[in-house]
């Protein structure tokens, strides 16, 4: 009887040991060898020079515009009605932010998402939500980290504008964004 059950198990080691070396074949089969120094395809041209930038000294990227960062930079996104998008005319004021954080990475900002009084409190509170997380990836996405963001919602607890009319909706479907440092 004690046989039996030393052979069962030396099955199940068995078992074990040729599915992890089946595994191990598979993976090994997926890698992509190094290319060989002697290779003829290595260090050819073939229009790409790594040595020497060429003429233009700044390497062919995009130039920045001076004054990018020049003049009061707005710290309102305004949103359209029921949406947590960001529109397209706040999108340089998106990334005038995220140049500030990724230069600094002691900068700091806490986002205030706010919505206007349509709707009930909670679903506000949730729009708020989107919206300052909406705006959050755009600047990460551009070159903040995430330890210098922080969000926060008010729905529409704390608007602007008291007005019940359109001008004053729009007003207050916001985020703000306050530097906290």
């Amino acid at each position: 009887m004690h046989f039996a059950k030393d052979n069962t198990m030396l099955k199940y080691k068995l078992a074990v040991f040729t599915l992890c070396a089946a595994l191990l074949a598979g993976c090994a089969s997926n890698s992509i060898p190094d290319p060989d120094p002697t290779d003829a395809t290595v260090g050819s041209d073939r229009g790409a020079d790594t040595d020497v930038y060429g003429d233009d000294p700044m390497g062919g990227g995009e130039a920045i515009d001076d004054d990018y960062l020049a003049g009061e930079l707005t710290n309102i996104i305004y949103f359209d009605f029921d949406s947590a998008e960001v529109r397209a005319d706040f999108t340089d004021v998106v990334a005038r932010h995220a140049l500030v954080l990724a230069n600094d990475g002691s900068v700091r900002v806490r986002l205030e998402g706010h919505a206007d009084e349509r709707g009930s409190r909670e679903y506000n509170i949730g729009l708020g939500e989107r919206r300052s997380q909406s705006v959050r990836r755009m600047l990460m996405i551009q070159g903040a980290s995430a330890s210098q963001i922080s969000t926060v919602s008010f729905g529409e607890e704390r608007p602007v504008a008291l007005g019940s009319d359109e001008d004053s909706w729009a007003q207050n479907r916001r985020v703000e964004i306050k530097y906290t440092n």
